[in-house]
Parts: structure tokens; sequence; C-alpha cells
């Protein structure tokens, strides 16, 4: 059961590419802007990709439901601040310097609030599982894996509004700051097959 979790929740790391920009035009309002946001990027990045490792490696094999359980809500919790704070990396980089450039971060912002809430959720649904009953427990994570259907809707929300951001100037500039680069990638498709 916990390999649909890990099945899942792999699109997450697939998040860190949208993150990451290319192109060939330089701006210095775009490039300060870019600064401001993408210094948060490289710490949320590796935080994302090691809760997906987790959960790809929890999938394996037989675990006992306390290694689950434990390893569940770490990784939903690490992902959950980690949506969060790309979030508020947003919020404090101000409006881009880009055409409607506040109504693309009110949409970016939005969309990785909800998706932090929906882990925050699921964390405290893994916190409620009760590993001292099987039949309890694997009811617990098939409801948790039912409620997972609903992130890969949110990753597309976020995946698009953050790839509305990446354009023209901020594009280039992303290029060109460390902390945008693609620190990370999915688990491995072995590890995450149901």
């Amino acid at each position: 059961m916990n390999k649909k979790l890990a099945t899942i929740l792999a699109g997450s790391a697939a998040l860190v590419l949208t993150l990451s920009g290319c192109g060939d035009e330089r701006d210095e309002k775009a490039a300060q802007w870019v600064k401001t946001y993408c210094g948060a990027l490289r710490t949320q990045n590796a935080t994302i990709d090691d809760a997906n490792k987790a959960l790809a490696r929890i999938s394996e094999g037989e675990k006992s439901p306390e290694e689950i359980k434990e390893t569940d809500v770490k990784a939903f919790q690490d992902l959950s601040v980690a949506f969060k704070a790309l979030s508020d990396a947003l919020r404090k980089a101000g409006a881009p310097p880009v055409e409607d450039g506040a109504k693309l971060q009110k949409n970016a912002t939005g969309a990785l609030d909800r998706l932090s809430t929906s882990y925050s959720d699921l964390k405290q649904q893994a916190e409620q599982l009760n590993t001292e009953d099987q039949a309890e427990f694997a009811d617990g994570l098939q409801d948790i894996t039912d409620d997972m259907k609903e992130v890969p809707k949110q990753f597309e929300a976020v995946e698009k509004a953050l790839g509305e951001l990446r354009e023209g100037d901020l594009k280039s500039a992303m290029t060109e700051e460390e902390g945008c680069r693609k620190v990370s990638s999915s688990p491995s498709a072995s590890a995450s097959a149901a």
C-alpha cells in the first residue's frame, strides 16, 4: 500500500525541474528578484528530494507499521514545510518584474500553500495510524493513499503557476542564479513503482 504513496509523491521531486529556468536574456530587475527568491530554493528542494527518497525506501520490502508511520509522518511534515517555505520565499521576493507579476505571484503562492496544507493534513492522518492493530493500520494507510489521489492535480497547478513565472527575463535570470538550478531528481521508477 505504501508503494502507491511513493508513486504519487514521486511527482513532488519533479517539481524541482519546474523551479529551474533557462534562457539568454538579461535584465537587472529580474536578476534581483530571482536572487531574492532563489536563496531559499536549494534547501527546500533538497528537503523535498530527501522526503521523496524516504517514501520510496519505505515502500521497498517489508517494513514494520511503526517504521512506515514514522517515515510517513516525517516525510509529509518535511514536504508541508518545504512547500510553505517556497511560498514564503515568493512572497518575500515580491511581485516579479513581468507583466501581471502580482497576479502570477498570487497564483503561485496560492498553489504552493494549498499543496503545503495537503501535506500537513496527510501528516495528521499518518500520526493517527494505529500501529497496534494491523487491520486498522492497513485501513488507515489506505485512507491516506486515497486522499493522495488529489495531490497530482495540486502539483499540476503549482507547475503551471511556477511555469508562468519562468518567462522572459526571469527565465534567463533563473539560469544564472545558483539557487534556482536543479539540485534534485525524482526517485527511480523501480523504487516508486506500485
